[in-house]
């Protein structure tokens, strides 16, 4: 073997073929670094802007400058066993300086770098403050009633369906997709949105929960690059009867069970029989089992059981069919019919 290909060239040590590694790793730039890095950063929601795409931010300040100093910093493929220390602190308001202390191994030869990055923080509102900060809006859910008002459980429930849509458009990167604003009026809510995904999403999670109908009303605002821009207002109108309602029809008790594309579920709360029809109820209203009473069973007989008013403190016999699990010393859910001075069980 020739001797010239067991040594290295310029120190003169031993080598498997050219420059010993010792060598290789002095001659080799292996760290390359940009000295100064603007971020540009929205001082409302904190997004980020890069190369005029705004992005959201979850990041601590100090992960953040972290993670802005490593995509400055350039290392050679051939580096491994890798170990970054920083160390920043803030000259200015709006600058950072960051101290990055690099190791490694190259080509076996331990390495180590010592560079400054500094860091330039610029202010700029996003996309999404900017629309917001102007009361943007592409459409109006109008949350109404059929022959009613909506009550307070329709309408926080309406307004959880849309604050959970609107959380869950952002996450997949739709990042103007909001609520613009909630206005309580008279006959309702309006939901103000910023797109009309988020309108039909919302518009059909509130009929699928509560019931209803969308009818939906376009209007020309105008054009933006050529294209037709349109705003649209969706009607959403629940039914005159809302999933729970209990209701008396030809002395009957019936309590509706589920409202689903214009079908409504009854349960017959004497023989607990279940029927499903598009018509709706035109019997007497009662109540809302959310706006149930609890008595206390304090004897059963037969199909009769004496249960303690809890208003008057007065025992009261009442027949109590065979569906409902009461059992003595325990206590049953009730609606009072004040017309008919009755006690309805609903279990």
């Amino acid at each position: 073997m020739d001797i010239k290909q067991n040594i290295c060239p310029k120190c003169g040590g031993p080598s498997e073929a050219g420059l010993c590694n010792i060598c290789k790793a002095k001659e080799l730039s292996w760290v390359t670094y940009d000295k100064r890095v603007q971020c540009i950063h929205c001082p409302t929601c904190g997004s980020l802007k890069q190369q005029n795409t705004w992005t959201d931010c979850h990041l601590e300040r100090e992960k953040l400058i972290e993670e802005i100093a490593l995509n400055a910093i350039h290392i050679h493929e051939d580096v491994c066993a890798i170990s970054i220390v920083f160390r920043s602190y803030d000259p200015s308001p709006n600058r950072t300086s960051v101290n990055v202390n690099i190791q490694g191994k190259l080509y076996g030869v331990l390495v180590e770098e010592d560079c400054r990055i500094l860091i330039l923080w610029s202010k700029e509102q996003c996309d999404r403050c900017s629309r917001y900060s102007g009361g943007y809006y592409a459409g109006t859910i109008q949350l109404r009633a059929d022959g009613r008002k909506p009550d307070e459980f329709e309408k926080d429930r309406a307004l959880a369906i849309a604050h959970r849509h609107e959380e869950e458009v952002q996450e997949m990167g739709e990042r103007l997709s909001f609520i613009t604003e909630v206005q309580e009026n008279k006959d309702g809510v309006d939901i103000i949105i910023s797109s009309h995904n988020l309108g039909e999403a919302i518009s059909k999670s509130i009929t699928k929960e509560l019931g209803g109908k969308i009818t939906r009303h376009p209007k020309l605002a105008g054009e933006k690059d050529g294209k037709t821009i349109y705003r649209m207002t969706y009607l959403v109108r629940l039914p005159r009867y809302q999933k729970g309602d209990v209701f008396e029809e030809k002395d009957r008790y019936y309590e509706i069970r589920g409202i689903d594309s214009n079908l409504i579920k009854y349960f017959d709360l004497q023989d607990a029989g279940i029927k499903n029809t598009k018509d709706e109820p035109k019997g007497r209203f009662i109540g809302n089992v959310r706006d149930s009473e609890s008595a206390f069973i304090s004897y059963i007989t037969g199909d009769t059981a004496g249960i303690l008013d809890p208003k008057t403190y007065e025992t009261k016999e009442c027949i109590i069919y065979p569906w409902i699990e009461a059992v003595e010393g325990e206590s049953v859910r009730f609606l009072r019919d004040n017309e008919k001075e009755r006690i309805v069980f609903i279990g």
